[in-house]
């Protein structure tokens, strides 16, 4: 089993930023982690992955104002947010991916881009 633990969110006025974390615990490789979004009324998107390798993919939304990276050694995830707009308000999920059927998610963090 993995847990993952999220932490980081919160209420930021526009072009403020945030910094996301999830800490992983257990003892199952993870070969993928990353970042989802729900904001109310929407369907989950993607909006940043990374392997254990460090290959990187953003949502289009999101490139160029937000960087995903990952501390193999502490187990943890990050998500730099910067330049928030309203529309980021959503609330922000980790996934790891263990296998080709098999991924656990964290519990969710609010954010909330708001003057």
């Amino acid at each position: 089993q993995v847990q993952l633990v999220e932490s980081g969110g919160g209420l930021v006025q526009p072009g403020g930023s945030l910094r996301l974390s999830c800490a992983a615990s257990g003892s199952i490789f993870i070969y993928t982690m990353a970042w989802y979004r729900q904001a109310p009324g929407k369907q989950r998107e993607l909006v940043a992955a990374i392997t254990s390798g460090g290959k990187i993919n953003y949502a289009d939304s999101v490139k160029g104002r937000f960087t995903i990276s990952r501390d193999n050694a502490k187990n943890t995830l990050y998500l730099q947010m910067n330049s928030l707009n309203p529309e980021d308000t959503a609330v922000y999920y980790c996934k790891a991916v263990v296998s080709t059927i098999q991924n656990f998610w964290g519990q969710g963090t609010q954010v909330t881009v708001s003057s």
